[in-house]
């Protein structure tokens, strides 16, 4: 058995929630994925999953191994690196799809470091909220924020995007800060269109809660509601990513930070697996790395 695919297999089985899942990601049979685990779990000798026909969850040695495996597979993909960089020279264009607020929070300057890294390759950025078809668009790579991918896409999870409910100062002023979520009802709430346009969930002090909520602006680019944000028009949800800064200089201010929105996957979106090209592969794990170093995400 090779003990570090065994181990990749378990972590995505844990990520994924389930071995289909497991199976689509690594590109692999679901009985190979259960095969992986089965003799994972002998050569361990212990139970890894409790396993029913609907859900999954980790044993306490599963836990373990979760984090163990984690360690591994990080120095694995270390060593990897350091052998790419000094075997591999990387050249091509890439053309990458994105939305505009992530390519401003995020995107622009993992970009301008790639190229810097490696000067033999490009980027062609197609700045968009829209889903794009990536074989007809001629994209590489598709970095989305989203918890609804379409249906049989092939994408990858590299992180998590959470969003902070703000105002303007001169908005709070000429009509009051919102005291819980339910009090959102009664405010100029300025709405996405892929994205609680009519409702915003929250985690809040008890539990789930829902608010309906409504406003005279909505549009389908976040960065137009930031906009009217900052102009005091309303109260809007905007990633943490984006309004972070301009809540410590003071141009928007936080507002019921005990009720957390719902959060949002990002993913990386290829038009297909098998054929991933190590300039696409270096590109997301220039990607990765930018996103555990920054504080805003």
């Amino acid at each position: 058995m090779d003990r570090l695919t065994a181990l990749q297999v378990f972590v995505t089985i844990v990520e994924q929630g389930s071995l289909s899942r497991a199976a689509d990601n690594l590109d692999m049979s679901r009985a190979k994925v259960t095969r992986y685990l089965t003799e994972l779990e002998s050569w361990m000798d212990v139970r890894l999953l409790h396993r029913t026909t609907r859900r999954l969850s980790l044993t306490a040695a599963g836990e373990e191994t979760l984090e163990v495996a984690h360690q591994l597979l990080g120095l694995t993909n270390t060593l990897d690196g350091i052998r790419n960089q000094n075997a591999l020279v990387l050249k091509g264009q890439l053309r990458i799809t994105a939305s505009y607020s992530l390519i401003d929070s995020l995107l622009m300057d993992v970009v301008g470091s790639f190229v810097s890294h490696w000067p033999q390759t490009a980027v062609d950025i197609l700045a968009t909220d829209d889903s794009v078809n990536l074989i007809d668009a001629r994209i590489d790579l598709a970095i989305r924020i989203t918890n609804d991918l379409e249906p049989n896409v092939v994408a990858r999870r590299i992180g998590e995007c959470r969003s902070i409910v703000c105002a303007a100062p001169e908005y709070l002023q000429k009509r009051g800060k919102p005291i819980d979520a339910q009090s959102l009802m009664h405010h100029n709430c300025l709405s996405f269109a892929y994205f609680g346009r009519s409702a915003w969930v929250f985690d809040g002090p008890n539990g789930p809660e829902s608010v309906h909520i409504s406003g005279n602006i909505s549009a389908n680019i976040s960065e137009v509601l930031l906009a009217a944000t900052l102009r005091g028009h309303g109260i809007s949800l905007q990633p943490s990513s984006t309004v972070k800064p301009l809540i410590e200089s003071g141009q928007l201010i936080e507002l019921l930070p005990e009720w957390q929105p719902k959060t949002l996957g990002v993913y990386v979106v290829y038009a297909n697996r098998k054929q991933v090209t190590p300039l696409q592969r270096q590109f997301i794990d220039f990607l990765i790395e930018a996103i555990k170093r920054s504080p805003h995400w």
